[in-house]
């Protein structure tokens, strides 16, 4: 497994400005941005349904690699990376410890926003001894209620967004209320930082293939969290109609080692609509 170089040993870059690069997983390749600090635990981050790399928050990224790696992922058949999307979260999981260990890393901390969240819980159960520390946003446990309507949702909110040219994150990720309607045009905006070397659109099977996984995980057992001892720290915004709020709450009850923050007037993208506080919150907690 062979990845495409890294930027020189102590650079520091922005998300603006990371390279997109390429690695050999899994009988395909999975494409990523590494930046930050070179030295210290990466921090590996995982996106939401229908991301691409261009969706990762350019404000938390940076704020995060100030003063460590962080290396934020396509899943398989999304973006630049290739094969097929799968699905199941379960074969997301398998694909990014695969690259992980393709890519050298003894261990690393990860941040999982909505079903990079799911994602982020299936690879520290499946392979606790790659994981240091964590972050769980916008997400729920398997089985968690309301993650199997997803879909059900999001389509009259899609259909809304397409009807009043408005991107659908304004009506899915983010409050009716003024404070939420400035957050949601401020963090489209900065989703626009990054003018050259973007990432491939999403296609609509990969899209479609998600949200199936998706659902199968809100249908699916619960999980044993209890075996999780590893420090984790649950935010989410207060009023999230995608992942309701209270598979966040019970994500915190059931982990033994586990920390929640729930943002006020928020919804499913309260750490865009908080990315400042999130960014402090998230660093002292790795940091501690």
């Amino acid at each position: 497994m062979n990845a495409s170089p890294s930027p020189p040993a102590g650079q520091t870059t922005t998300w603006k400005d990371a390279p997109t690069q390429i690695v050999d997983v899994a009988g395909t390749t999975l494409a990523y941005r590494r930046l930050g600090a070179a030295t210290g635990v990466p921090l590996v981050m995982l996106n939401h349904w229908g991301a691409v790399l261009d969706n990762f928050d350019p404000r938390i990224v940076d704020g995060l690699a100030a003063t460590r790696p962080v290396i934020a992922v396509n899943y398989r058949g999304v973006g630049a990376s290739g094969g097929q999307a799968p699905l199941t979260v379960a074969e997301m999981a398998r694909d990014v410890i695969a690259l992980i260990r393709a890519l050298g890393l003894r261990q690393v901390d990860l941040l999982g926003f909505s079903l990079g969240g799911f994602v982020a819980q299936d690879i520290v159960l499946e392979a606790p001894e790659l994981i240091r520390k964590v972050i769980l946003t916008g997400t729920g446990p398997a089985g968690g209620a309301g993650i199997k309507n997803v879909g059900r949702v999001s389509w009259p909110l899609i259909i809304k967004a397409m009807l009043t040219f408005q991107d659908p994150k304004v009506y899915l990720f983010f409050t009716s209320t003024a404070n939420g309607r400035r957050a949601a045009k401020a963090f489209l905006a900065r989703l626009t930082e990054r003018e050259t070397n973007r990432d491939k659109k999403v296609t609509t099977t990969a899209f479609l293939r998600q949200l199936k996984a998706i659902e199968a995980w809100g249908k699916q057992a619960p999980q044993d969290l209890g075996t999780i001892d590893k420090p984790v720290l649950v935010a989410n915004g207060d009023h999230d109609i995608m992942v309701p709020s209270r598979n966040s709450i019970d994500l915190a009850r059931r982990l033994p080692n586990a920390e929640l923050v729930l943002y006020e007037d928020a919804g499913h993208g309260g750490i865009f609509q908080y990315q400042e506080a999130f960014a402090r919150k998230a660093l002292a907690f790795l940091d501690a």
